[in-house]
């Protein structure tokens, strides 16, 4: 796909280079590359190819040795990867294990990583909603965090030119709070859940479910198929890797896409340390990087630098880029970095029944769900707790169930008839980024020697009013739609298991109170840019990674204007 300059020490500047190959660094990777820089891209992890490293794609239950379950062994040895919904016998190739990649959790936090080329993109659940100014304006209209630097119309385009590379299905639902997209056909809900639609948007004139909007190939674009990407074949297997590029990932469409143009260079078992900061220049020259396998140290130099290992680790190499002008970490004079992380928050979780539409089915595993936009605090503040939720749910049917007098032919028959209609049903809450949740290097180092990520992350009392209400309300909403046996509960999962972390190296309008400016530059060092998780401000209450990917494409506009006209 690319070339491995694994060895050539002599060829060690570039144009750009960027640290991290998941969704984020892909998309820094396509665009530098598109707009003819030589670019470097590192990866802490293995090389991932597509479709050939995707070693279970089309395997049966009946081909893996314990029938895609994990071991108990595993699961005493992976106490936190293994709490991963995405997390099973197919799949754990692509997740970090617990004892790998040690990090000191000095309060309980389930950080959950994906260390290969294409990170977390290959088992990330796909789901893409555009922010609206109620999420942009937020911190600024309810008191907390800063002011973004940046409103809906200043991404609005580059939503656009995201949605139309990668592909995202949806209706558009001419809702404002959730702005419509580049959509290509929609998935379509069950009968089911176009009753628990109607019945919900006929008792509560503020409220709308709609089919959720992902990233899978409904019916490919000419581009599309230039990407060698096909349709969703609706099994559901994603978190294997997609034999058909259907869903999107880095694999499968950014980083081929950018070695089509001849100028990307991938680096694979890459542990970028930390970024060198020129005290002559005032910018950044480069990246010192240990090679994995050998422990060997490198230094490769560019003019652009595009940090997007993932929010905590993008932090962390921020954290560990100390110099005499940076003793606190690169671009830190706010002192604000590693700071106000934040998270969603799925506590509040339930189950119900439905009885009735038993002559009805549908075809396929359908890869997204039925979303309400968050209704809460939209306009003005109302209720006892700061900003509000999404609310994610499904109808499915159960396999029949035989009576305990039934065995062989009679068994099995009855074990191919479906059963009853369950219904299930969690929110996507927004966490308040603030001070007190932040990271920090801690005195314990990795097997390269570089400082293991502390990690001092929490709920709190607006958390815990969020899931109450949530619990509350969904409970309403299932009555009202006609469920039965409904049993709403709070998970008490750590946080991280959402794996939505995001802040540390906020945007901001004031150097004084964030690191980064309005083109996600660091302040004081402009050629470095932080596209990842960690440039977000808040965390609205939306899936992130599209945005993402909107923040790192207008970013590399910016960035190579910079360069044509000398300013970087």
């Amino acid at each position: 796909m690319a070339n491995f300059n694994i060895d050539a020490k002599e060829n060690n500047t570039y144009d750009a280079i960027v640290v991290g190959s998941g969704i984020s660094g892909g998309w820094a990777a396509k665009e530098l590359c598109e707009k003819g820089l030589k670019t470097l891209v590192l990866e802490r992890g293995r090389d991932v190819k597509h479709i050939e490293d995707y070693p279970t794609a089309m395997a049966n239950p009946w081909d893996f040795q314990h029938r895609g379950r994990e071991t108990l062994l595993d699961k005493m040895e992976n106490p936190i990867v293994n709490k991963c919904y995405a997390y099973e016998e197919a799949t754990q190739h692509f997740f970090v294990k617990d004892n790998e990649h040690p990090y000191v959790q000095e309060k309980p936090f389930d950080w959950i990583r994906g260390y290969q080329v294409g990170g977390k993109s290959l088992i990330w659940a796909r789901q893409t909603q555009r922010w609206s100014d109620a999420e942009f304006d937020g911190p600024a209209r309810d008191g907390f965090a800063v002011d973004w630097p940046i409103r809906y119309k200043d991404i609005a385009p580059w939503y656009s030119h995201v949605e139309r590379f990668v592909g995202i299905s949806g209706n558009k639902d001419g809702i404002d709070t959730l702005p419509d997209g580049e959509f290509l056909p929609p998935w379509e809900l069950n009968c089911v859940e176009k009753h628990v639609k109607g019945r919900i948007e006929s008792y509560f004139k503020d409220r709308k479910v709609i089919i959720g909007r992902c990233a899978h190939l409904t019916e490919p674009t000419k581009q599309h198929l230039e990407q060698g990407r096909g349709q969703c074949q609706a099994r559901h297997l994603c978190y294997r890797g997609c034999p058909y590029g259907a869903y999107f990932s880095s694999n499968s469409s950014t980083l081929p896409w950018a070695a089509k143009t001849g100028n990307l260079t991938m680096r694979p078992f890459s542990v970028v340390h930390s970024i060198i900061y020129d005290e002559k220049t005032q910018k950044a020259k480069g990246v010192k990087v240990i090679d994995t396998n050998t422990k060997e140290e490198f230094e490769f130099y560019a003019k652009v630098i595009f940090l997007n290992a993932a929010c905590l680790n993008s932090n962390l190499i921020l954290l560990n880029s100390k110099s005499s002008r940076f003793p606190d970490g690169l671009g830190n004079d706010s002192g604000v970095l590693g700071k106000y992380i934040a998270f969603h928050q799925y506590r509040g979780q339930g189950s119900a029944k439905y009885e009735g539409f038993e002559d009805q089915y549908y075809f396929g595993r359908r890869p997204t769900s039925a979303f309400m936009p968050n209704f809460r605090n939209l306009h003005k503040q109302e209720m006892d707790y700061q900003r509000g939720y999404m609310v994610a749910f499904s109808a499915a049917r159960s396999q029949g169930i035989p009576s305990n007098e039934e065995f062989g032919a009679e068994f099995k028959s009855d074990k191919t008839k479906p059963g009853e209609w369950g219904i299930y049903i969690q929110m996507q809450g927004e966490s308040i980024p603030k001070e007190s949740n932040f990271v920090r290097l801690s005195d314990k180092e990795d097997a390269w020697g570089i400082p293991q990520l502390a990690i001092n992350v929490d709920y709190d009392e607006n958390d815990w009013k969020m899931t109450k209400d949530f619990m509350a309300t969904a409970e309403e909403m299932l009555n009202i739609a006609g469920c039965t046996n409904i049993n709403m509960f709070d998970s008490h999962q750590n946080p991280g298991l959402d794996i939505h972390e995001m802040g540390g190296a906020r945007m901001g309008k004031d150097p004084k109170t964030s690191i980064l400016n309005e083109w996600n530059q660091i302040h004081s060092c402009q050629n470095v840019f932080v596209t990842d998780g960690a440039a977000m401000t808040s965390i609205g209450n939306q899936n992130p990674s599209l945005t993402f990917m909107a923040l790192t494409a207008r970013a590399v506009n910016y960035a190579v204007d910079a360069i044509k006209r000398l300013d970087l």
